[in-house]
């Protein structure tokens, strides 16, 4: 395979060699590379979680957003955590 640079991209990668960051040319394609992979791996992650959501929401699982719903969902956490907060002090 081979990969064409531009000039500034090219000046980059020499500034990188001689500094000691990297030891030759295709260490940083390789290194671009896995930076690519593992973006896109989170990519995927990322939109597979997007429809689940979607998938919770047309079945019915969703929740109304309103000032409302969104005081009521903080008093919920505020009591689950103070919960979790005695017991684990009982536990002391």
């Amino acid at each position: 395979m081979e990969a064409h640079l531009t000039p500034d991209q090219k000046a980059f990668v020499r500034q990188a060699i001689e500094s000691g960051r990297l030891q030759r040319e295709e260490d940083a394609i390789q290194e671009a590379l896995a930076l690519w992979e593992a973006r896109e791996r989170s990519r995927a992650e990322i939109l597979t979680a997007v429809d689940a959501a979607e998938a919770s929401l047309a079945a019915g699982k969703g929740r109304v957003i309103t000032d409302q719903s969104m005081r009521e969902l903080a008093a919920e956490v505020k009591q689950h955590g103070r919960a979790r907060l005695a017991s684990e002090q009982s536990r002391r």
